[in-house]
């Protein structure tokens, strides 16, 4: 199965020539190649594959994928190598909050 994830870039840097980043998917942190997106910068929204961001996304829509994501198990499992941490919307209902 390919798996496109989306992640927010923490901060853009140079590795051997190829621009890189730092990329959080919900708690998991993982570099990422953006020679795909170079418009990326810290902030932005990216849909990750094998290691390489390979469009933008806006922050809602990333925010609804994660939700799927999690709810999906281990299916971010196969691409992360960890589960992803429960979101704010998991912690809200534990707390008992709508």
């Amino acid at each position: 199965m390919c798996l496109g994830i989306p992640g927010q870039v923490l901060e853009v840097h140079d590795s051997a020539g190829l621009t890189m980043a730092t990329v959080d998917f919900g708690g998991i942190r993982r570099s990422v190649c953006l020679a795909y997106t170079p418009q990326a910068r810290p902030g932005t929204y990216v849909i990750v594959h094998v290691g390489f961001a390979i469009t933008t996304v806006n922050e809602a829509e990333a925010r609804r994928t994660l939700d799927v994501l999690r709810a999906m198990a281990g299916a971010v499992e196969g691409e992360l190598g960890e589960p992803l941490p429960d979101g704010p919307a998991d912690e809200e209902a534990e707390a008992g909050r709508p």
